[in-house]
């Protein structure tokens, strides 16, 4: 069995050498483990420092792509290198490469097909009350719009088997995160997830400027990627809505017609009803449209599968 571990690298000089230093040599169930770094645009000795530890390959990206640019790079590569497993770690240090066997080691067992690292956020200690309360609740959320009970739902400490990765597909432009776990959770891939601690930050994230942006970024994946796995469900969710609003006004308007004395007939409310109706008339149209879309995308990601399949076949 190989393991593969992949470092997406944008100017981490300070902190590379660290991360490969401390990346397991041996792994009991893993017969070979090679490392990856892949240079998103640096500037700075990034190439050097992983040419220096004998990283086995080296993807440069000729710019800044972003990290799920980087992410996509990294897995086409392992892929077609003839990865079992490929472990995705930050070359910030972030997270200690110590834990990587107990992160494979559902997957070696056939346990799981992809397991996140927790880093159980309520202990960190630099991380703000605010910021925490704002974790768990992002959690909450993407726990509920997948299906899953992963408990730390944007940790980038992630393992994959070579099925998993087969059958996810980026379609995020900011973060792979949220996104590949949404699908998961849509695809009945069986996720696990291990506890860990993480090391102190060493630098601010490039990947958002503040916490309102990650929020906001994050939570619009959220609703855009299950959109397209349960667009029934959340325009009946809309329409529903919708719909009980105008039930209710038309019961106000028939309440005031029969009650009140006067010529008025509350023609505010009855307009105001109709368009309540119209409305919750769209979104059920959308949810059908929606859903029929849903199911011609997954014949075509059976589709993709098989081609991926194909193209990656070991040697």
């Amino acid at each position: 069995m190989k393991l593969i571990i992949q470092v997406p690298c944008y100017n981490e000089e300070t902190t590379l050498g660290q991360v490969l230093a401390e990346l397991p040599k041996k792994i009991n169930g893993i017969d070979v483990i090679e490392t990856m770094i892949i240079d998103d645009g640096s500037s700075d000795n990034t190439i050097d420092i992983a040419n220096e530890y004998k990283v086995d390959y080296i993807i440069k990206h000729v710019g800044n792509k972003g990290l799920w640019n980087a992410f996509k790079s990294g897995i086409e590569r392992a892929l077609r290198e003839g990865a079992d497993i490929v472990v995705n770690t930050d070359g910030d240090n972030q997270y200690p490469g110590r834990y990587i066997p107990d992160l494979v080691q559902p997957i070696i067992v056939w346990d799981a097909d992809f397991v996140m690292g927790n880093r159980q956020t309520k202990n960190i200690a630099h991380f703000s009350l605010l910021k925490k309360f704002f974790q768990w609740l992002g959690s909450l959320l993407v726990r509920f719009f997948s299906g899953t009970n992963v408990p730390d739902s944007v940790s980038g400490f992630r393992a994959y088997s070579r099925e998993a990765l087969l059958r996810l597909n980026v379609t995020s432009d900011f973060s792979y995160a949220v996104d590949t776990l949404v699908q998961a959770g849509s695809k009945r891939i069986k996720i696990a997830y291990i506890p860990m601690t993480t090391n102190r930050p060493t630098r601010p994230s490039r990947l958002f400027k503040n916490m309102w942006q990650h929020m906001y970024k994050t939570f619009s994946i959220l609703l855009r990627v299950y959109a397209m796995y349960h667009p029934m469900r959340m325009f009946f969710t809309f329409a529903g809505i919708f719909f009980t609003l105008w039930v209710l006004w038309v019961l106000r308007f028939i309440y005031l017609y029969l009650t009140i004395d006067g010529p008025t007939w509350h023609v505010q409310s009855l307009v105001l009803s109709w368009a309540l109706l119209t409305i919750a008339t769209v979104f059920f149209a959308l949810g059908i449209i929606g859903d029929l879309i849903s199911k011609n995308r997954r014949l075509i990601e059976d589709n993709l599968y098989f081609s991926k399949k194909a193209y990656f076949e070991k040697k």
